[in-house]
């Protein structure tokens, strides 16, 4: 690869844009790897590594960039509205086949046979069948192979250009092969994946923000984004079903035949197109695949509410033609909502392996989205205020394949269906409440100002946060058991070998070789690792206890400031503000922590398996060259690694940020620095190299 330094002295721009242009071919083939094919062939530095470069390039010359280019999927100002886009060829709507038993199939087959006048004994019609997206509808027009607009369905006539949302979308390509026709519009469904959407709506909660219904609702926001930058926030997804205009083929464009190949067609081109799309002969066919579809659902990654039949011959497709502007050729065979009411029999109290709290609804037994539901999250404390939830309610309950099935929202009394009338609510039931104390280990239960979730504060003692604290403990920058990974840790807790970290301590050769696929080697190891940890330091054994906002920087200013973990446990919380680095927010959460007995007894236990360090004086007067500076490192650095860097600075007094701002004082640069160099280098901030900052230690 070439030196980015290369680039501002080398006077050849032939071989610049050569180099351009090959970065550009091999980023497009890349993303089409990772994002459509889901098998990326390089490592994510590398990625990263081949686009800094073409940014660079790019910076350099700034008339060769052009909108296709992988570095310009977001961009752009914030708009006032969206301009309005005439389809050139109308979106229409296809019919809905309400019918969802396999008399839906046979009936749309029967309407297709009569259309073409097919008696019995005629060969069964050929058919396409694929899913029904729950997703948006969208238009994506190419000329001469390069994406130049993207518009939804709007009212089949005219829709939104969406373009700028659009090209946030990794699966989407911004340049087609040279094969493609002069002009091609590709339809087809953006949508969000359940696990996508259910990580969006988790950081949603997190910053006490709105939250999303479904994943369509969630997808079909993000498109409808006036800023690009919120959209390319939100995680999209695209599937391509089918065509708009298309330079005709007496004009040098394609001649399909069938809208199965045509499909196939778009797959080469760089389309992602789903692995279910099939060719079907017949109602029998269409029925086996729609309650195969029906089985599989619950294991897909996205929602569907149906599949969709198509007749797989253009000509054929072409001789039906339309009736009231829907297609003879096709219909949507939908399948039951994913969606029940039910009736909630109670509130319970959950405790995930973080510490946080969740409400889950118990309820009245109901089948949805293939299963029978009696238990649904109600997420926090704020969400069941919001959806108004109490016991005795009717509520729509979803759930869709492996996503936690959830409370949408209460029945209102005037609606609630004839089933639950039978079930009358008390005449007051108290709003739900949190708990006070932990309900597995009485620990007690906080809500830190402005976030929206309880936590059980017994991190160390309380089982259900068991294996996240053991291997919290036990990981690199902590205490450091080497070998005792998320798998073995697994076994020890549901084993019950282990129920709290003293525990591990107590481990023999005998028990661990015992455990399944565990050989007398690796029990071996095991124990030599343990014993190994027991010599560590107090900035990694505080941090190792898992006291929440106690991360690595601030164990070690806890542990100069102090000098010994008695001090830092006996510490008030105004004496606990005195130390650089701790705030209101984190004193009070080392003070509850400190506070619960449980917690004090294991730490105890602890130094009592022969855990231990060499405390010393406190030394928060003892000057530090570096105190008050903060620094940024890019790049690999000749002698140095990234954490022995960082452990250096921060033993001076300074700080390590992630990214650079104005606050930043020095950059630290290697070789392949970033585009953090350049940001240095545009806020005018001091760039050193790995002598410079040496230097400055001494």
């Amino acid at each position: 690869m070439a030196n980015l330094d290369l680039f501002a002295t080398n006077p050849d721009e032939a071989q610049d844009r050569s180099r351009l242009d090959a970065l550009r071919a091999q980023l497009h083939t890349l993303a089409h790897q990772y994002y459509v094919l889901d098998a990326p062939t390089v490592p994510d530095a590398e990625y990263d590594r081949l686009f800094r470069e073409l940014q660079a390039l790019e910076a350099a010359h700034p008339d060769w960039l052009t909108p296709d280019s992988p570095t310009q999927r977001v961009g752009g100002k914030p708009l006032d509205q969206f301009a309005s886009v005439r389809h050139a060829v109308p979106m229409l709507s296809i019919r809905t086949e309400t019918d969802t038993e396999s008399t839906g199939a046979e009936a749309f087959d029967a309407r297709v046979r009569k259309e073409l006048e097919l008696v019995e004994g005629d060969p069964a019609v050929e058919y396409v069948a694929e899913l029904k997206f729950d997703g948006l509808a969208i238009n994506l027009r190419y000329e001469s192979g390069v994406l130049l607009q993207a518009a939804t369905r709007g009212d089949g006539e005219n829709g939104e250009d969406v373009t700028q949302n659009i090209r946030t979308i990794g699966q989407i390509p911004l340049r087609l092969p040279a094969v493609v026709p002069q002009v091609l519009e590709v339809r087809g469904e953006v949508y969000m994946r359940r696990d996508d959407f259910e990580a969006l709506n988790e950081r949603q909660r997190e910053k006490g923000e709105k939250t999303f219904v479904n994943p369509r609702n969630a997808a079909a926001g993000a498109v409808r984004q006036l800023d690009p930058g919120i959209a390319a926030q939100r995680p999209l997804s695209f599937f391509a079903y089918g065509l708009g205009e298309v330079t005709p083929a007496e004009q040098g464009g394609p001649a399909f035949a069938t809208h199965y190949g045509m499909l196939q067609t778009l797959k080469s081109w760089g389309f992602p197109v789903a692995a279910q799309v099939e060719v079907a002969h017949g109602a029998s066919a269409l029925i086996a695949y729609h309650q195969r579809i029906a089985r599989e659902r619950d294991q897909l990654p996205y929602d569907i509410d149906g599949v969709v039949y198509k007749v797989n011959s253009l000509a054929l497709q072409r001789q039906l033609g339309f009736v009231t502007r829907e297609p003879r050729w096709a219909v949507a065979h939908k399948y039951p909502a994913q969606e029940e009411i039910t009736k909630v029999l109670g509130i319970d109290v959950q405790v995930g392996r973080t510490g946080k709290l969740t409400p889950v609804a118990r309820l009245e037994p109901v089948f949805v989205g293939g299963t029978t539901v009696s238990n649904a999250t109600l997420h926090n404390l704020f969400e069941v205020r919001k959806k108004e939830v109490r016991v005795g309610d009717s509520v729509i309950v979803r759930r869709a394949g492996d996503v936690i099935p959830e409370v949408v929202g209460k029945v209102q009394s005037v609606l609630n269906p004839e089933p639950f009338r039978h079930y009358p609510r008390s005449p007051y039931v108290p709003n739900f409440r949190m708990p006070t104390k932990c309900p597995i280990c009485g620990s007690d239960v906080v809500r830190e100002k402005g976030e929206a979730n309880h936590r059980c504060t017994g991190g160390l003692f309380c089982s259900a946060q068991r294996k996240q604290a053991i291997l919290h403990f036990a990981q690199r920058r902590a205490v450091e058991v080497e070998g005792l990974g998320e798998k073995l840790v697994d076994q020890l807790v549901e084993s019950n070998v282990v129920r709290t970290l003293p525990d591990l301590y107590k481990l023999g050769l005998t028990t661990l070789a015992a455990l399944e696929r565990m050989a007398d080697k690796s029990a071996q190891n095991i124990v030599d690792a343990l014993e190994k940890s027991k010599q560590t330091t107090l900035p990694r054994f505080l941090f190792g206890l898992g006291i929440r906002h106690v991360g690595e920087a601030t164990a070690k200013e806890l542990a100069r400031h102090f000098g010994s973990l008695d001090a830092i446990m006996d510490a008030s919380e105004e004496v606990l503000l005195q130390v650089s680095d701790v705030g209101p927010i984190v004193a009070k959460s080392i003070r509850t922590f400190f506070d619960q007995a449980h917690n004090r007894e294991v730490v105890e236990q602890l130094r009592a398996c022969g855990i231990h360090w060499e405390e010393g004086a406190p030394t928060s007067d003892t000057p530090k060259p570096l105190a008050g500076k903060t620094f940024v490192l890019t790049g690999t650095l000749p002698t140095l690694g990234r954490d022995a860097a960082k452990d250096l600075i921060e033993a001076a007094g300074g700080k390590v940020s992630g990214s650079v701002s104005k606050k930043t004082h020095f950059v630290v640069a290697g070789t392949e620095a970033g585009s953090k160099l350049d940001k240095a280098n545009e806020l005018g901030v001091t760039v050193l190299d790995e002598a410079a900052l040496l230097e400055m230690l001494k």
